[in-house]
């Protein structure tokens, strides 16, 4: 298995031209985070708030003994945060010397994205930052947002 970087420091593991990655909804859009960096996904749990956290910092969770922090990635964004529902979930994320959590309000499915799929993500981007994505896929009738992991929470990796 190869490693393509692309936009970004995140490694995208690769199968030959194909990029392995998990697909989740914000709002009507698809994103992608790379398969490698997801540890699990769960159920939304209890979590517990931090008064005077970051208004995207949901608070943390008792995950089995380990304190997992939560982030809204819509908030996180400039978007309206949303309650949780049947199909939300919290996907735990491993990123070098950072466990994360971050809520998503679906999961789509686990895929691989052609790489000739893939475009760059251009300078402005509606909605987001345009910092915080690696490319942007087409696949299908559906764009799918390609997250810059490595970026996005670069403030907190060690």
């Amino acid at each position: 298995m190869e490693t393509v970087k692309l936009h970004g420091e995140t490694d995208w593991n690769t199968e030959g031209s194909t990029v392995h990655s998990i697909l989740f909804q914000m709002g009507k859009e698809y994103y992608g985070l790379p398969i490698s960096l997801v540890k699990e996904i769960i159920k939304p749990l209890p979590v517990t708030r931090f008064p005077k956290s970051p208004p995207f910092v949901e608070g943390v969770i008792d995950l089995r003994g380990c304190i997992l922090p939560i982030i809204n990635l819509r908030t996180m964004f400039g978007l309206e945060p949303l309650p949780l529902t049947e199909e939300s979930r919290f996907v735990d994320l491993q990123l070098d010397g950072l466990d994360i959590g971050i809520v998503v309000e679906a999961v789509s499915e686990v895929m691989h994205i052609p790489a000739s799929l893939i475009e760059p993500a251009p300078p402005i981007v509606s909605g987001v930052d345009g910092k915080f994505l690696n490319g942007i896929a087409r696949v299908q009738d559906k764009l799918i947002m390609l997250l810059d992991v490595d970026e996005i929470f670069s403030t907190w990796k060690k």
